[in-house]
């Protein structure tokens, strides 16, 4: 495949926080988060141009879906606001605003430009940010042609499908596609305008930096302060994940605000982040250990496909922590044992705990379904419990199962034998499930992975970049 040399891809994880649900809100606590197999693609080109014809433009387009295709001219703001952007319209279509896109732009080429002391005219050539999902991200099926040009016959194998609605209807299995995007774009601008000494997305210095101005980012576009866990997961992949403090991001002004350039480069990668990302643990006898799973141990999805309202959830039980502070305290911090104990038999090096998998697992459910009946929130569903329950009770090669993050209805993580016979198994179970109890579960072809963000090799996107 024929592209030119200043082409760049980049890749970021989706997550699933397997213990810590609304624990990782508190810094005094921390969560068990783990990448997924399932990416985040950004492709990042120069848009070549006519000799003496000048684009200040940057185009993001994610081709999966209909009509997914944001243009923006950009211009430096007054009083250091950094860079300012404004969409165009595309065609006679209606302009359609991608929060998250443009705000991560707005972040990303402000950075760069006052990292690198540059002007907007200098620092930025024209480009198209090319973005595919790996198809889990979705629940809903994907029509007939699975790329430009490929046949009919390998649609539904194809690992970037065509869907034949718009992103925004889209249906999500909650495998963290914002914080992955979030991540993947701003280090797909990093590494395609900086030159390799100011940005290496392979050294610490590098995703350190990634992860302050994807955190920053993130939490402007969604409109709140998150917990960062799912960011810190795209960029460094599985870790015991503590979050930073919410005053770190509370005097940074509005993207293209006056002082917004300075402030920024001044917060990323600044002492104030107290984030902690722990991907290797000591044992008690001074070994170490790496946050995974253990050999022949798989982490399995299943995509539910109803939803929750997370954000109500969330004000929920942090509504019934406020009112009874002596009880939620004492069953967080035992719940904080159980997920640090449930975490030290995962990362057993030998793989010789296995058997320990289910009842850590169980003791973890017991405490969860604890908190939910306390706070009337349904973190582990009656439906969701059964499901588990009979998938561990019924399955052989299925150690036991959770409703990760905040629970409710959106998926189910599944701790299993890593082998074919196994996923065959389950998916049978779960093909019968849906026939007798009605709705739609299914496994998903992701699996846990360690890694983070990393750059990729272009020939896995051929049919899709120029």
């Amino acid at each position: 495949m024929q592209v030119p040399s200043s082409t760049t891809a980049v890749s970021a994880p989706g997550k699933v926080l397997l213990a810590g649900g609304y624990l990782v809100l508190d810094r005094q606590y921390t969560g068990l988060v783990f990448g997924l197999s399932a990416r985040i693609n950004v492709i990042a080109q120069e848009i070549r141009t006519s000799q003496g014809v000048q684009l200040s433009e940057i185009i993001v387009e994610s081709p999966q879906f209909l009509e997914a295709q944001w243009r923006y001219g950009y211009h430096l703001a007054h009083g250091n606001g950094g860079i300012k952007l404004t969409q165009l319209q595309v065609g006679t279509s209606q302009i359609n605003a991608n929060p998250f896109v443009e705000t991560t732009l707005a972040y990303a080429l402000t950075y760069i430009i006052a990292a690198a002391h540059l002007k907007p005219s200098h620092a930025f050539a024209p480009a198209r940010l090319t973005v595919l999902a790996d198809n889990d991200y979705y629940s809903q099926p994907h029509s007939a042609t699975s790329t430009p040009s490929s046949p009919p016959s390998s649609s539904s194998h194809h690992r970037f499908a065509k869907f034949p609605t718009k992103l925004k209807d889209a249906h999500k299995t909650g495998l963290g596609s914002s914080a992955a995007l979030v991540t993947a774009l701003t280090a797909a601008l990093l590494t395609h305008y900086l030159p390799r000494a100011a940005f290496d997305l392979a050294t610490d210095a590098g995703r350190r930096v990634l992860h302050d101005l994807a955190q920053a980012a993130h939490c402007a576009a969604q409109g709140k302060v998150g917990s960062g866990f799912d960011v810190a997961a795209a960029v460094y992949g599985s870790c015991a994940y503590r979050r930073f403090s919410p005053s770190v991001l509370a005097g940074l002004p509005e993207a293209g605000a006056p002082g917004f350039a300075p402030a920024l480069a001044g917060c990323v990668g600044s002492d104030a982040w107290d984030t902690e990302v722990v991907k290797v643990t000591k044992t008690a006898a001074g070994a170490t250990t790496e946050v995974r799973m253990p050999p022949g141990v798989a982490l399995r999805m299943c995509d539910v496909d109803c939803g929750s309202q997370t954000v109500g959830m969330v004000k929920q039980v942090l509504k019934w922590r406020e009112a009874d502070a002596a009880a939620s305290r004492a069953l967080w911090d035992e719940l904080q044992a159980r997920n640090e104990a449930l975490g030290a038999v995962l990362s057993s090096s030998s793989g010789d705990r296995k058997t320990e998998i289910a009842p850590a697992v169980a003791a973890v459910r017991e405490l969860v379904r604890r908190m939910g009946a306390a706070s009337g929130v349904p973190i582990e569903p009656e439906s969701q419990a059964a499901l588990l329950d009979a998938l561990r009770d019924n399955v052989e090669g299925v150690h036991e199962g959770v409703v990760p993050g905040a629970g409710g209805f959106d998926a189910l993580a599944l701790l299993v034998r890593d082998d074919e016979a196994t996923e065959v198994r389950i998916k049978e179970f779960l093909a019968r499930w849906s026939r007798e109890k009605g709705g739609s579960v299914r496994l998903l072809d992701v699996k846990g992975e360690t890694e983070g963000v990393r750059r990729e090799g272009l020939e896995q996107y051929e049919g899709w970049i120029a």
